[in-house]
C-alpha cells in the first residue's frame, strides 16, 4: 500500500482533486489516501499557507497530489509551491504536453518539458532600495548538472530521440552560457545516443505554437520552462491539459500545471483533465505503470468518444467528464 499526500488547496484545487483522486480509486486499490491543508485555506486556520504538520506529511508519504493554491500579496507566508519545492529538493519539474483531443487549426503536440526547479528567478531573492528592486538570479553548475542528466535519464528510458536545450545566452552569456555548456558536456559523454539540440527561448516559443513537431524533450531553466510548458498546453488545448510532476531523489508531488482559477471556482465547470493526468504520473512513478497506461487510455477514449469539457467547446462539467473516465475504467478502457 502506498500513501498518498493529498492537497487540495484554493479555487477549483478541490475540485479536480476530488476527479482525480476518484479516477485513481477506480484503477487501483493500492493508494492510501491522507489529506492535508495548503494555501489560503491552511493559512485562515493555522496562519500559515504551509503549515508544518503538512510538510511533515509530505515527507512520510510515498507520493502527493497536489491541486492549486492562490497567491496574495497580503498572506506573510511565501508560495507554499515554492516552499515544498525547496524543502523536499524536488529538483525537475517534468511537464509532458500531448493531444488527447484535436482541435481545428491547432497542430499535434508531443513535448516533454524538463525544467530547472530550484533556482534561476525562483529563489525569491529580492532587495528594495531608494532606486528600484534587485533581483538575484541564480544558476549553478550542480543544479544544471543533475536536470540535464535528469533529462537524458528520461530521454533514454522513455525512448525519446533528442533533447533541446532552451536558453538566452546570446544575451545572458555568464548564467545561460553557463547552462548551456553543462548541457554540450553531459549530452557528449552521456547522451550519446541522444540528438542535442539547442534553441534560444524567444524563438522556441514561436516554434512550440507554429511547429511544435521539432521539439521532443526540452530541458530548460526555471522561469523559461514555466511560460514555455503554458505556452506548448495552449496548443494541446489549454491548462486543463497539462499535468505536472514535481521530483527529487526522494519525495515527489504531482499537480495539474494551471491555477486556482477563482473566476470558476465553485461552479463545477474546470477541466479535470490535467489533474487526473497527473495522478496517472504518479502512478508511472509509483511503478504502477499498466494502471497509469489505463487511466491515459480511458481519457483519450473519452475525448474520442465526443465528451468535450466545457473550456474546449463541450457540455461537460467537472464531474460529468469524470465519471465518463471512471466507467470506462471499471469496465475496462475501449
Amino acid at each position: 500500500m502506498k500513501r498518498i499526500c493529498v492537497l487540495p488547496g484554493d479555487g477549483i484545487g478541490p475540485e479536480v482533486v476530488e476527479s482525480a483522486v476518484a479516477v485513481l480509486k477506480a484503477v487501483t486499490d493500492e493508494l492510501e489516501f491522507e489529506y492535508a491543508e495548503i494555501g489560503q485555506s491552511a493559512f485562515g486556520k493555522v496562519g500559515s499557507t504551509m503549515p508544518d504538520e503538512t510538510l511533515d506529511l509530505l515527507r512520510k508519504c510515498d507520493s502527493a497530489l497536489f491541486g492549486a493554491v492562490t497567491s496574495s500579496d497580503s498572506m506573510a507566508d511565501a508560495s507554499p509551491v515554492l516552499r515544498f519545492r525547496k524543502e523536499l529538493d524536488l529538483f525537475a519539474n517534468l511537464r509532458p504536453v500531448k493531444n488527447y483531443v484535436k482541435l481545428a487549426g491547432r497542430p499535434s503536440i508531443d513535448v516533454v518539458m524538463v525544467r530547472e526547479n530550484t533556482e534561476g528567478l525562483y529563489t525569491q531573492n529580492e532587495q528594495y532600495d531608494d532606486k528600484g528592486v534587485t533581483t538575484l538570479r541564480r544558476v549553478t553548475r550542480a543544479a544544471s548538472e543533475r536536470i540535464v542528466r535528469f533529462a537524458i535519464d528520461y530521454s533514454l528510458k522513455n525512448a525519446r530521440k533528442s533533447i533541446c536545450c532552451v536558453h538566452k545566452s546570446n544575451v545572458l552569456r555568464a548564467s545561460d552560457g553557463l547552462f548551456v555548456s553543462v548541457f554540450r558536456e553531459l549530452m557528449a559523454s552521456e547522451g550519446r545516443e541522444l540528438e542535442a539540440r539547442e534553441q534560444l527561448v524567444d524563438s522556441a516559443a514561436m516554434k512550440l505554437v507554429n511547429s511544435p513537431h521539432e521539439f521532443d524533450v526540452v530541458v530548460t531553466l526555471n522561469l523559461y520552462g514555466d511560460i514555455l510548458s503554458d505556452v506548448a498546453a495552449g496548443t494541446a488545448g489549454g491548462l486543463g491539459f497539462a499535468p505536472s510532476g514535481n521530483l527529487g531523489k526522494v519525495h515527489s508531488v504531482f499537480e495539474p500545471a494551471h491555477g486556482s482559477a477563482l473566476d470558476i471556482a465553485g461552479k463545477a465547470v474546470a477541466n479535470p483533465t490535467a489533474t487526473i493526468l497527473a495522478g496517472a504520473m504518479m502512478l508511472d512513478h509509483l511503478k504502477l505503470r499498466n494502471e497509469a497506461a489505463m487511466i491515459r487510455q480511458a481519457v483519450k477514449s473519452t475525448y474520442d468518444s465526443g465528451h468535450l469539457t466545457m473550456d474546449i467547446g463541450g457540455r461537460h462539467g467537472t464531474k460529468g467528464f469524470t465519471e465518463h473516465v471512471v466507467r470506462r475504467l471499471k469496465r475496462g478502457a475501449s
